[in-house]
Order: structure tokens, then sequence, then C-alpha cells
């Protein structure tokens, strides 16, 4: 076994794992082929490792694929997370990110927990444990995974106190809940409807409506857009961003806090936002939860990085903003040079769409190449793997979600396709 184990070094896999390999392999069957198939447990083990993929698909923030890609890196260091330089006493993990995070949306304070979810549940056992929430029904979503508003609720020890009905809720509604002395209503949630839409006969409550309740109001605007002004972007806020909800002004607006993850719309890592008022935000971050839910110095120094680049106007230095940004001509030009270099494919017009749960119905128009039939499977098998689409037994590699530094994977790829 030892030996047929070396005999696979070449993965480049540690030995333990080329062990299992041979060990599967010899449990499988007789002796003969014994060694191609280890070699194929070996590279099953290799592909099962998380590693960079190129996607083809024109989702942006696809969460299969770990939503917003990021270029950060880190030295091997220590770091001064919970050391307060000037005075060499014990500082907070929030005076670094957190603290420029506020100062971007305009917030007294914030905090940094490990999801948007778990954002939402520190708010709620903080401000709201054995007390009433108030949610219109209309707003009471499933997030991927299952997860439901409702069910988070329960977690966190507040009282759900449904609001309205499911298409429309008024003012008078969150009114009369907020007045009744049986809900004891701590707080009035009002819930993103990030990834689905209600239309037609509807009615919603405006954030600033809800402030004037005389309970704190908090928006869980999921999707995570800063500002609805885009100051990062030359030519200012996309079209296909109209009507999404930001933290700026949603603060302006009367929220006393906001909840927003920081993988979608943000750019950045896995990570959830609480800003607002510094007397709520410090409630949450003295919560017992609060440390269970923190994270460590890897995502708050990709989080800092990531803000600086929002202070400093640079969207370029954001990849999703980049991606997004780019005009058809020149994904049209890439795409040219890309099926004229393989000999294989054609230019076609695409739609690619924010994903992750963001901006339900929403297109951008994109451009990339064609195959007939469908490739998917062999375009996953190369190095790096590619990840595209089909849509009528032809297979669709979208442009706008492939680095320009990655058109040559594509182009080998579609010349070994032929």
């Amino acid at each position: 076994m030892d030996a047929l184990a070396r005999s696979l070094a070449d993965t480049g896999l540690p030995h333990p794992l080329l062990v299992d390999a041979a060990r599967t392999a010899i449990a499988d069957g007789s002796p003969e082929g014994v060694e191609e198939r280890a070699r194929r447990h070996a590279h099953a083990a290799a592909r099962a490792l998380l590693q960079p993929v190129v996607n083809a698909t024109g989702v942006l923030l696809h969460t299969n694929l770990g939503r917003a890609p990021l270029a950060v890196t880190a030295d091997a260091a220590y770091t001064n997370l919970e050391l307060d330089l000037s005075s060499g006493r014990r500082g907070s993990r929030h005076a670094h990110a957190a603290a420029l995070l506020a100062r971007l949306c305009g917030a007294e304070d914030a905090i940094v927990v490990n999801n948007g979810a778990s954002a939402v549940l520190l708010v709620l056992a903080a401000l709201a444990t054995g007390r009433g929430a108030a949610v219109s029904r209309g707003e009471l979503v499933e997030i991927g995974g299952g997860f439901r508003v409702p069910e988070v609720m329960e977690q966190s020890g507040a009282k759900l106190v449904e609001v309205g009905t499911t298409n429309r809720t008024r003012l008078a509604d969150f009114a009369s809940a907020a007045e009744n002395p049986a809900n004891d209503t701590a707080l009035a949630l009002k819930v993103h409807q990030s990834n689905y839409r209600i239309v037609g006969f509807t009615e919603h409550v405006t954030m600033a409506e809800l402030a004037s309740l005389g309970v704190p109001a908090v928006a869980d605007i999921g999707s995570g857009l800063v500002d609805a002004a885009c100051p990062w972007l030359a030519d200012g806020p996309p079209a296909w961003l109209a009507g999404e909800p930001a933290a700026r002004q949603s603060l302006a607006d009367g929220a006393a806090l906001v909840t927003f993850s920081g993988d979608k719309l943000f750019g950045g890592p896995q990570a959830g936002i609480i800003a607002g008022r510094a007397d709520l935000v410090q409630r949450c971050a003295h919560h017992p939860l609060a440390r269970a839910l923190r994270p460590g110095s890897l995502v708050l120094n990709a989080l800092q990085q990531v803000t600086l680049a929002y202070m400093r106007r640079d969207g370029e230095a954001i990849e999703f903003w980049r991606m997004a940004s780019l005009t058809t001509s020149e994904l049209e030009s890439r795409a040219n040079a890309v099926t004229t270099e393989a000999g294989a494919g054609e230019v076609a017009e695409m739609a690619s769409v924010p994903g992750g749960g963001t901006l339900p119905g929403v297109e951008i128009d994109s451009y990339g190449v064609v195959l007939d039939g469908d490739h998917t499977a062999s375009l996953r098998a190369g190095t790096p793997p590619i990840i595209a689409r089909v849509s009528e037994s032809r297979t669709w590699l979208d442009l706008r979600t492939v680095a320009p530094a990655d058109d040559h994977h594509v182009i080998a790829a579609l010349k070994a396709i032929g």
C-alpha cells in the first residue's frame, strides 16, 4: 500500500491522502488496474479541495462560487487586532474595519459579525429578547439554505409580531402593533425583499415612516449597497441598481440600525455588518452572542481593505464593481478575441445577473461565447475548472464574470473542445 501511495506522489497531494486513495483502490477490486484506480481516487480527492475556478456563468455574486470575488493578501504576521498601539493596552477588534464602516455608512458606530443572518440574529437577541419585534407579513422571507426570518427570530428569543398582509402593509398596522401592550414591541424590523418581488396590488411602509413609530426601526438591507449615489463609480449608479436600498440612505431616513452582508453588493468577504446608533450597537457588542459570532483578523483585514477602497472612491479596486461596470463594447471585443484565437465558438449577446439573492429579475447586458452542445462537464474537468451554463442545448460562457487575465484559460478550453 505504501508503494502504491508513493507512486502517486506526482499528484501533489500529501501522503496521508495518497494512502487513503491507495487503500480505497485496493478495496475496490483485484490487483489488476489498481494503480489506475488509485490515481482516479487521488484525482477525485484533489478536485474536492477548495480551489480557484473561472466563473463564466454571468452570475456576478454566485453563491456556489463564493459570491463576491476578493483579492486580498496578508503576510504571515501578527496584527494589532485587540491592541491599542497608542496606549499599549488591550484594544477592540471593532476599532479597525468596523470604525471605517461606520464612517462609510454615515453611522455613529458599527460592529462586524460572521454573516448577514448573524447580524440580524444578534440585533434581535440584544434588543428584543422576550419582547416583540414587528415585521410585515410580506417580508417574512426565506433565504438560501432554507433559513427563514421567523426561525432566526425564534432562536434570538424575540417574539414575532406579524403586521399587515402579504401584499399590503401600512404604517397604521405597525402603529397598532406598537401600541398594543400585549406585544411589548421593542423594535420594528424592515426586511429587504432581496430575492423575490411582490408586484401588483401592493403597499409597503418606508423606512422614514417606520422611524416615526417611537421604537427603534431596524433595516435589514441584506444585499449590502453602501450608498445609492455610488460615488466610487465615475459614472454614478448604474440603471440596474434603481430602487435598491442602501445603508447610508436608510440611516439618513431614520433607521436606528442597518444590517447587511459583506460578500454581496459590498464586494468583500463573508461577513455581517451592523451599523447605526452607538448605544444600540454597543448593546449588540456586549451581548454574549457577539463573541460567538465575531470574525477573525483575516475577515476584518479584508473588510478594511475593501472599505478603504470605497473611501478612496476606487471602484476599480473592488472586483465586483469592476466586473459590473464593464461596457458591452469591452466585452464584445474580448469575445471576438477569444473566438478568433481559439478558432471555436460564436460571439453572442448575453444577460448577466447580480445573483447572490440580490436584485431578482434584474439583467445586465453582456457578451460572451456560445458553443453548440453541452460542454459543461469537460469545462469543469479542466485546470482551472471553468463553470459555464447550458441553455437551449448550447453552452454559454459570459465574459462579464471572467477576469481578463483568465481569458487564456477560456481559449485553451475552447481549443481542447475543438
